[in-house]
């Protein structure tokens, strides 16, 4: 499979074979569906959490007789029903992640790359360099490329005037080979990859 390479004047610089095992899948849903909920649910912090009666802190003195009063029987200031009472079956700490095989994950991240591929929104990006480090300058690059929405994928490190350039422009993501997911994948109209991003993929799914 050949996909077209270019640079980011927007000028052809050959062209670069893609791995079908790696591009060249049957795109399905349901995985990756379940890669983004596994993804969704593992950045969940998990820490809400309320009192319940027993951690509030007060007199445990029943507040009126049992009968008698014509109110209702209650027991304590502490109950739930009152103001400063504890709360029933409220939050508490707890891990929302859910489990995924290695082999899975591995899968969905083709899966998603393929899908790229397949709807022609993948670009090839011959390196992602910038001599100076602006963002008005990157943002006309990327107009010419037809890019408002993309996840930039580059070799092991980025390149630093590049990562300085784009970070404060909207629905612009960058990120190094060994960040790519599924999920970032797929919340942004484009994938671009450059040159070293693929070779990288390749070594990782050897």
């Amino acid at each position: 499979m050949k996909a077209d390479v270019t640079t980011l004047d927007a000028r052809k610089s050959g062209s670069v074979d893609l791995p079908e095992a790696i591009f060249g899948l049957e795109p399905r849903a349901d995985i990756l569906h379940r890669m983004v909920r596994y993804q969704l649910a593992k950045r969940r912090a998990g820490t809400a959490s309320v009192k319940d009666r027993s951690q509030i802190t007060g007199s445990t003195v029943k507040i009126m007789r049992q009968k008698g009063s014509g109110s209702a029987r209650h027991s304590t200031r502490k109950a739930n029903l009152f103001r400063g009472g504890g709360k029933s079956f409220g939050p508490k700490p707890r891990d929302f992640s859910i489990s995924l095989p290695k082999k899975f994950r591995a899968l969905a991240l083709r899966h998603a790359l393929s899908a790229k591929v397949k709807s022609n929104e993948l670009i090839v990006l011959e390196k992602a360099v910038l001599k100076q480090p602006k963002t008005g300058g990157l943002k006309k690059k990327l107009a010419k490329l037809g890019l408002s929405s993309a996840l930039i994928v580059d070799g092991a490190e980025l390149e630093k005037n590049f990562s300085l350039a784009a970070r404060n422009i909207v629905d612009i993501d960058v990120l190094p080979a060994q960040g790519i997911n599924v999920y970032d994948i797929l919340r942004r109209d484009k994938l671009v990859l450059t040159r070293a991003a693929l070779e990288a993929l390749e070594a990782r799914f050897k």
